[in-house]
């Protein structure tokens, strides 16, 4: 993950997390698919602090379920 924060990356990564979430509106097209919405939130999660601070929320959230659940 350390390659992945450097600050240099952070003109690649910003356009990438929200073409990742653009083109996962589009889910329902053959070629592309709902998987790049989570993975382009967590792309901008890393360099927006809205995005990271409601992503903690939703991570926490998940975390909580899936102890009560058991699952491992």
């Amino acid at each position: 993950m350390r390659g992945v924060r450097h600050r240099r990356l952070k003109l690649v990564r910003m356009p990438l997390g929200i073409l990742l979430i653009a083109f996962g509106v589009l889910g329902f097209l053959p070629v592309l698919g709902f998987w790049m919405l989570p993975l382009g939130i967590v792309i901008l999660a890393v360099d927006v602090p809205c995005v990271r601070h409601w992503f903690r929320g939703v991570r926490r959230r998940y975390y909580t379920w899936r102890a009560r659940r058991g699952v491992r």
